[in-house]
This record gives structure tokens, C-alpha cells and sequence, in this order.
């Protein structure tokens, strides 16, 4: 088995072909750096320098050795710098999970804004149901996940981020669009296009229907925020959908909507990540960031308020 403080010593001393040198730069005497010298050679079996008067010059076997140990320890300073630079968030990866509906609205600013502070880490950013980006983290697939609590794990952190209206859509021209105060009964019996189940909001959706007595009528169910509102819009259904994925077409009439009756409903969403787990730095710069915009005592607002105070912070 090599040992690697005499290749150390050894390295040194042929790079300067001068044992008293080593000797300074390893802050030893000149009699460690020989005796050193001579353990590795009997370890090799072989005569690594060759001596005249004073001087000492690398054998043949010494030159080829070299060639192989100063790339050991080139390595080794490549290596600090690269430890370096993660520590100083230089380098690395962070790994996000979120939905869908997240990484289209308010995933580009967040991530906009971590790559302005830290621009040579590289981000990873998956996509899929509260769920399922849940048990990412399980996984280690993800550090860090911006989700709705679709279902509790003992080894996942919820930290509450902020609070999404959700809200009834209907198509423009249907008879509920518009109203105020509509009676859960007269919903209950309209065909429905859920959200894909281990989603924050069909869990919130089930909910509803399960505390006033009901079975929702479901025509689909869906992971595509886009594809239900195109559904909706031409008046196959009706559905729930968060506030900001739908104010563009709510502003320009091209869908509608309606308030029920004693049920506004608000869906929790959350900063998760694993519990008694370490954060990598780009993880633990991004929670930072995070942290920055959502104190624990937050009032109820949405990713519109978010960027909102985002944007006014970067002027």
C-alpha cells in the first residue's frame, strides 16, 4: 500500500531535485524528508534519486514515478479549488421540485432571482403533482420542493410560503358566471374537470365536495392547467383552478367565473424540504432567498403579491 505522505515528500523533493527545499516547503527538516525518501524506496524496492557531492538527481525509475505523482497532486490542488468554489457557491447544482402550475407562474422570477446572486450554479427543476415532488425529496431526487400539502410525511418539512385562492371557472356564457353567493347544490350537479389526484387542489376540491355530502360529477382529470381551461372555455365543464393561473383569461372575458356560497377556498402552499437532512449550499442559498419573501407569520396573498414585493426589492 502506497503511502501517501511519503509520495507527498517525494513529489516535492524531485520537482525542486533538492531535499532542503521540500524540506522548507513542507515545514520539516531535512532528516524527515530523507528518511521519508528511504521508506519509499524500500517500499518500491528501488533507488529513486541518484547523488553527486551535494546535489541529487531523479534515477530513471525516480523520473517515472514523478511523471505519475506530480499528477496525484496536481489533482489534489484542482480538487480544493473545485471544494472551494462549492463552498462559495461558484459551482453546483440545485435540484427544485415544483408544479406545474408554479414552474409556468412563479418559478422564472424565483429562479431569476437566484441566478442573479448565484449564476454559476446549475438548476434542475422538475415538474409534477404536489405528491409526487413530496416524495422527491423522499427520494433525494429534489432538495427542495415549492408544493401544496397534497399529504403529509413524517420525514417532510412543510414550511407555509403563501396562501393561492382557488377559484370556479366556468365558460363565459355559462349560467353561473358572474354570480355571488352560488349555492354548493348548484354545482354539485354540473360535470367537473378535476385536477390529477396527489394535487394540492383536487385535494382541497375533494374536500369541498366531501363536507357538504357530495360525489363530483368528474368528466377528467388532468395534470394540464392548460388543457382544462381550453375545456372549460368551450363549456364542457367547470373546474377549480389557482387565481393567478387564470387571471389573464378572467381580465379579457374569456372565461368565467363564480363565488360560492360560505366557501372561499385558499390552498396552502408550502416551502418542503426533508427533515434532520443536510442542505446542500445552492439549497441552503435558495431557502435563503426564499426565507427573504415568507416570514412564518405570513398573511394570506398569492404569487402576484410575491412578485410584486420581488420586484419592488431588486429596484
Amino acid at each position: 500500500m502506497l503511502n501517501f505522505n511519503q509520495l507527498r515528500v517525494f513529489c516535492l523533493a524531485a520537482r525542486h531535485e533538492n531535499f532542503t527545499i521540500a524540506a522548507e516547503k513542507l515545514y520539516i527538516t531535512q532528516p524527515a524528508v530523507t528518511a521519508q525518501i528511504k521508506l519509499l524506496e524500500s517500499a518500491c524496492n528501488m533507488k529513486l534519486f541518484k547523488k553527486r557531492g551535494r546535489k541529487v538527481y531523479l534515477s530513471d525509475e525516480g523520473k517515472i514515478l514523478y511523471s505519475y505523482v506530480r499528477k496525484i497532486f496536481d489533482y489534489e490542488k484542482e480538487l480544493e479549488h473545485v471544494i472551494e468554489d462549492m463552498r462559495e457557491l461558484k459551482r453546483g447544482v440545485l435540484r427544485l421540485g415544483t408544479t406545474k402550475t408554479y414552474a409556468r407562474y412563479f418559478m422564472p422570477w424565483i429562479v431569476t432571482r437566484f441566478r442573479e446572486t448565484y449564476p454559476d450554479i446549475k438548476i434542475h427543476l422538475d415538474e409534477g403533482s404536489s405528491q409526487d415532488m413530496a416524495l422527491s425529496l423522499v427520494g433525494f431526487q429534489n432538495e427542495i420542493a415549492i408544493i401544496a400539502k397534497a399529504e403529509g410525511h413524517p420525514d417532510v418539512y412543510f414550511l407555509p410560503f403563501s396562501k393561492e385562492e382557488l377559484v370556479l371557472i366556468t365558460a363565459p356564457d355559462h349560467p353561473l358566471a358572474g354570480k355571488n353567493a352560488v349555492a354548493f347544490d348548484q354545482i354539485s350537479r354540473e360535470p367537473i374537470i378535476m385536477k390529477e389526484i396527489g394535487s394540492g387542489t383536487r385535494r382541497l376540491v375533494n374536500q369541498l365536495f366531501a363536507g357538504n355530502q357530495c360525489t363530483p360529477d368528474v368528466l377528467m382529470e388532468t395534470s394540464n392547467t392548460e388543457f382544462i381551461k381550453q375545456l372549460v372555455q368551450r363549456g364542457d365543464g367547470i373546474s377549480f383552478l389557482v387565481r393567478q393561473a387564470v387571471a389573464v383569461e378572467l381580465e379579457e372575458g374569456r372565461l368565467g367565473s363564480a363565488t360560492l356560497k360560505g366557501a372561499r377556498m385558499f390552498l396552502d402552499v408550502n416551502i418542503a424540504y426533508l427533515r434532520n437532512q443536510h442542505l446542500s449550499p445552492p439549497a441552503q442559498a435558495f431557502l435563503n432567498i426564499l426565507g427573504k419573501l415568507s416570514p412564518e407569520e405570513r398573511l394570506p396573498q398569492g404569487i402576484g403579491s410575491l412578485m410584486a414585493k420581488m420586484l419592488a426589492q431588486r429596484r
